[in-house]
């Protein structure tokens, strides 16, 4: 089982790297460089032009890794794994479409709130009834940490499901705003399911989980500060979309409140902003919304920002385990 994971986690980062090498430079020739905004701080106006849709490196990598290590589970009929990849595929076309509309206009604005909205609902609908049809979701819900199961209803729970995926989605995608963070505090994330993974010996998953972790890290080599490349809404929402889908298809949804703290962070700081804003008529709690720009005006630099909200999430990553550790039985 380690070995296989190692294998995942090598195969992915090496093959996000070598595609890095090839993809940048056709970014580059195909002038599809990031757009800022006129709202965010000053200092991010140097960006401008950096490479977006950088996202297909990782995509990339791990569909390689998951090829490679997770086909014994698919010739058995394991599936699971499969629909993860899957699933945020269709969040990596969403993110695709909006920041290829944010090359053709040049400015950074893609779809509409409503259509992705739209978009991203529909997906997590279906995405759930396939788990709960093919027998991977139960609509029991696991409280971590009491290690209790909760039963409802199935429309409560649909509603429940569609609501934890759509806003975890989104709020993966609010915290990619600075060189290096979403990749950082997302790499112990992948971490954590690997681990939660191979405690109850759903090897499948922990080979995907493991291949997300390399797959980072091999992205992490041309995104880290200064960054050469930006993953773009095609790799935030395809993130989004596998940390939400693991944990459900792990049957763990309510993990991601410790396990994505710094993602609920950043989306309650934007939503405390604008509500405070409109209700004092101008008035801010933070500097700057999302929490990243508060602390950027703060003086924070990125590589603090990437080095502090990534300890964040591997502090929270270990407390998640613990807190689901105690469910079934080591197999």
């Amino acid at each position: 089982m380690i070995v296989r994971y190692i294998t995942a986690f090598v195969a992915a980062l090496g093959v996000t790297a070598l595609f890095g090498l090839v993809l940048i430079p056709f970014l580059r020739r195909k002038k599809a460089g990031q757009s800022i905004l006129e709202i965010g701080p000053s200092w991010h106006r140097k960006k401008e032009g950096t490479p977006t849709m950088g996202g297909l490196m990782f995509i990339v990598g791990i569909l390689a890794a998951l090829l490679a290590v997770g086909y014994p589970e698919m010739l058995e009929g394991e599936l699971s794994h499969l629909f993860v990849y899957i699933f945020a595929l269709f969040f990596a076309a969403i993110g695709f479409l909006d920041d290829f509309q944010k090359l053709l206009k040049k400015q950074n604005l893609g779809l509409t709130a409503s259509q992705k909205f739209i978009l991203q609902l529909v997906v997590a609908i279906v995405f759930v009834l396939l788990l709960r049809f093919t027998g991977h979701l139960t609509p029991n819900l696991y409280i971590p940490f009491f290690n209790v199961t909760v039963p409802i209803s199935e429309p409560a729970y649909l509603v429940l499901a569609a609501f934890i995926i759509v806003a975890t989605v989104n709020a993966v995608n609010i915290t990619d705003g600075a060189d290096g963070l979403a990749t950082g505090v997302t790499i112990p994330v992948a971490a954590c399911f690997c681990a939660v993974a191979s405690l109850w010996g759903a090897v499948h998953i922990g080979v995907l989980a493991a291949a997300m972790c390399g797959a980072l890290f091999g992205f992490l080599l041309f995104n880290f500060y200064p960054a050469r490349v930006f993953m773009g809404d095609t790799g935030s929402l395809f993130l989004g979309g596998m940390v939400c889908a693991m944990a459900f298809a792990l049957d763990v949804p309510l993990i991601l409140v410790p396990l994505g703290v710094v993602y609920i962070a950043e989306t309650l700081s934007d939503i405390i902003q604008v509500t405070y804003f409109k209700l004092t008529k101008g008035k801010r709690v933070f500097k700057m919304a999302p929490l990243h720009h508060h602390f950027e005006m703060c003086g924070w630099s990125e590589y603090k920002l990437f080095f502090v909200f990534s300890g964040v999430s591997l502090l929270f990553a270990v407390i998640s385990f613990f807190s689901v550790a105690g469910r079934y039985a080591v197999p």
